[in-house]
């Protein structure tokens, strides 16, 4: 009798050691519809992790990452077909799907999952165990809870750490429920996850259990509704909450080990349709407290501050939503000012960060500890700074206040959406506008914008929309999130502060002391020198720390057109309407000289202190090029792409001699953004760039509909055949060996515009 074959015979090419005689003998052993993969890892010829980076490196294929798969594509693709040719959806878009897969050969599972869900299908490669175990984790949640409870062991690594005697009872008859091990799971994995709150919510047909990481929400898994419960009465007995009241919002505290790493908790419970939310805050004391040089501050901004906290009396706000980092801020303006001779006292509920040298009190409400009471008894004390956690009601706004103007310096927060508005804030809460203007040093309003993740963040190819173009300066290279296992697949990963920063002037001391309204004192700062939250951001943004999307996540589109504040031009360039040419205005400038102003200045020929702007110096040294190019057609737009400042000039030199428009880049990214911008009609690109090289360059046009037709030229000290072959298979028109002749370089350009015309 004939031996079967296994399906995946294919595979025994990428196994080392499986000679024919072995691969026989697998044969005969083998169960029926077992896997050549499936006995190669059982007999411990090599593991999943070695199958999968061999067939990565001989198929060309992505390893697929399972730390977050779509939703959207369990829904898509049935379960019925996903078993049936053993592939688990990971991602469903409008236009393809995405699949990992044992068998990458497997057509007929392709033709099928492209038939079903009418999309492209993409393949990535995933371990056949790796993939029954998504599966069952994706279609039956129930059974992967179940697995997962079973695999838990014994020695848990949350411990709670009551802070009153425990009800033996209670805590006897919950140590023996399984889902007491989940919750801990839960909690310590947030915690490790660099979560700041964990949200328990009931849906349809289950309990959605998300992390907030980096401010914002992700969920990490589903539980079955029948576990639902229990699972929110234990998370309600760890926090001393009364678990048969669903009918009331709760709030209760817990305080857990984590690794021997004690963290506080803040346990919020609310009443919803289909049964309780539930949100934990995890507070860790003892995390570092910052300095403000390590807040990722623009520069410019911890100066200010610094400037503010040298006042040894006044009040001094920090303003923003919760969540926005005002408590960071504030210690690290305690940090900055801490000192032997300084007596500081906090008052906060609760307490975040624990801190040497500083006398801290928690607020207890239900003994009276209010924060009105606790300043009051503070202020007794002779302190220098007081701290006050948040300005809540009219008697702390009051005593605060009055602290300020007997000499005290005291830092506050308070939940407003700008600096302007905390006045109007603190004369609604009851606290006189005389006072507030007598009292008030300054004001930061703050938010928390996401990092790019370093490992992963890519060059934007694209161009801003049409309502961000004027924002964003001339020749300025944009990156956009990737994704990789370092940032979960979410492109960013840590986060730093935006800030805007209020400081009381004379004539701002009047316009509150006669009760203006909130907009009449922002407009006031600004001309006193204040920057919004959005040029706050952007500024970030063109330094390449994060993203225009996740900039317009944080703040609003300033709606008046003068708030751009320079931004459009190139820094260092007169303001709109000065006689220079911007995105959207006309100057009466000459084409030359429009394309001329785009170009970037870099640093080592940076314009002197006694010339006014870029613009000035290259109307004044440059001369005008003609408005025609060869045999009189109009003249023709030429991208100079070099990182060396002398040849690059020479070139420009002489092509404009010749009636081009000559715009420049000295790097492959710079080079992507001004073909964008620019639209040149050729390009000469030297191949040896920092960062994006002339290769990547090569490739992205080619890559794109709308640059793939740009003639370009490759110039490059490489002259070896094999550099020359593989550019023109990247796409080259002409290749062009350094050191050139100029009559070479002119002669090569207009054959190659006279070969596309």
């Amino acid at each position: 009798m004939p031996v079967t074959q296994f399906p995946d015979e294919w595979l025994a090419q990428s196994v080392e050691g499986l000679t024919p005689e072995r691969l026989q003998e697998l044969r005969g052993k083998a169960e029926s519809g077992r896997t050549l993969w499936e006995c190669v890892v059982a007999e411990k010829l090599a593991t999943d992790a070695e199958i999968v980076d061999k067939l990565s490196h001989r198929f060309r294929l992505k390893i697929a990452d399972v730390s977050k798969i779509d939703k959207i594509a369990r829904d898509g693709v049935p379960e019925q077909l996903a078993r049936r040719h053993h592939v688990l959806p990971l991602r469903l878009t409008d236009s393809y799907l995405e699949i990992g897969t044992a068998n990458p050969l497997d057509l007929d599972a392709e033709k099928a999952l492209a038939f079903n869900t009418a999309r492209e299908i993409r393949l990535f490669l995933l371990a056949p165990s790796k993939i029954s175990e998504k599966l069952d984790e994706l279609y039956k949640p129930d059974k992967a809870i179940d697995k997962l409870l079973e695999g838990m062991g014994d020695a848990d690594i949350l411990q709670t750490l009551p802070d009153t005697p425990v009800d033996e009872i209670t805590e006897a008859d919950a140590q023996q429920k399984p889902v007491v091990r989940l919750v801990d799971m839960i909690i310590s994995e947030g915690i490790l996850s660099r979560a700041s709150d964990i949200h328990v919510e009931p849906e349809e047909g289950g309990v959605a259990v998300r992390y907030r990481i980096d401010g914002v929400l992700r969920q990490v898994m589903k539980i079955p509704r029948q576990a639902g419960l229990p699972l929110i009465s234990r998370i309600k007995i760890m926090s001393s909450l009364d678990i048969a009241d669903r009918l009331r919002p709760q709030d209760g505290r817990a305080r857990v080990a984590v690794n021997g790493q004690p963290i506080d908790l803040r346990v919020s419970t609310l009443p919803a349709q289909l049964g309780e939310k539930v949100v934990i805050r995890i507070l860790d004391s003892r995390a570092t407290v910052k300095s403000l040089d390590s807040l990722g501050l623009n520069a410019g901004e911890a100066e200010a501050i610094k400037r503010l906290l040298e006042n040894h009396e006044g009040i001094l706000l920090v303003t923003g939503p919760t969540g926005s980092g005002k408590t960071t801020t504030l210690y690290s303006c305690i940090n900055q000012i801490k000192s032997e001779g300084v007596n500081i006292v906090t008052v906060e509920d609760p307490v975040e960060y624990r801190m040497q040298g500083i006398v801290q009190v928690q607020v207890q409400e239900k003994a009276g500890l209010t924060f009105a009471a606790a300043l009051r008894s503070i202020l007794r004390q002779d302190p220098n700074v007081v701290l006050v956690g948040e300005i809540r009601d009219k008697e702390t706004a009051q005593i605060a206040v009055q602290a300020s103007l007997t000499g005290h310096l005291v830092l506050s927060t308070l939940h407003t959406n700008d600096a302007a508005n905390a006045v109007t804030r603190l004369v609604d809460i009851g606290v006189e506008a005389y006072k507030i203007a007598a009292s008030l040093r300054g004001v930061v309003a703050q938010r928390l914008m996401r990092k790019l993740c370093p490992t992963c963040k890519e060059v934007w190819m694209e161009a801003p929309p049409e309502r961000l173009r004027r924002w964003i300066p001339q020749g300025t290279p944009l990156y956009r999130a990737g994704g990789c296992p370092d940032c979960a697949m979410t492109g960013y990963r840590g986060r730093f502060s935006i800030l805007e920063i209020l400081t009381m002037t004379p004539e701002l001391e009047r316009r509150i002391a006669a009760g203006e309204a909130a907009d009449r004192i922002a407009e006031s700062a600004r001309r006193g020198g204040m920057k919004g939250l959005w040029d706050s951001g952007l500024a970030h943004v063109t330094r390449g720390e994060s993203t225009l999307d996740e900039l317009t996540r944080v703040v609003d589109i300033p709606a008046d057109e003068s708030e751009a504040d320079g931004y459009g031009e190139k820094p260092g360039s007169p303001p709109a309407g000065k006689g220079v040419s911007g995105p959207g205005r006309n100057s009466g400038m000459s084409d030359a000289q429009r394309f001329t102003g785009t170009v970037t200045i870099p640093p080592e020929t940076a314009v002197p202190a006694t010339v006014s702007t870029h613009f000035d110096l290259l109307e004044e040294h440059v001369p005008p090029a003609r408005r025609s190019g060869a045999h009189g057609l109009p003249a023709s737009k030429v991208l100079l792409v070099d990182d060396e400042d002398s040849l690059r000039k020479v070139m420009r030199d002489l092509l404009e001699r010749d009636g081009y428009v000559v715009t420049e880049a000295r790097d492959g990214v710079q080079a992507l953004d001004q073909v964008d911008r620019v639209g040149p009609d050729i390009i000469v690109l030297d191949l040896n760039l920092p960062g994006l090289d002339g290769y990547g360059v090569l490739s992205h046009l080619r890559s794109r509909p709308a640059t793939a037709g740009i003639p370009v030229i490759v110039l490059t000290a490489k002259g070896d055949e094999d550099n020359e072959v593989r550019v023109f298979e990247l796409g080259a028109d002409d290749f062009l060996t350094k050191p050139f002749r100029a009559r070479a370089l002119s002669a090569r350009l207009e054959a190659v515009l006279g070969r596309r015309r």
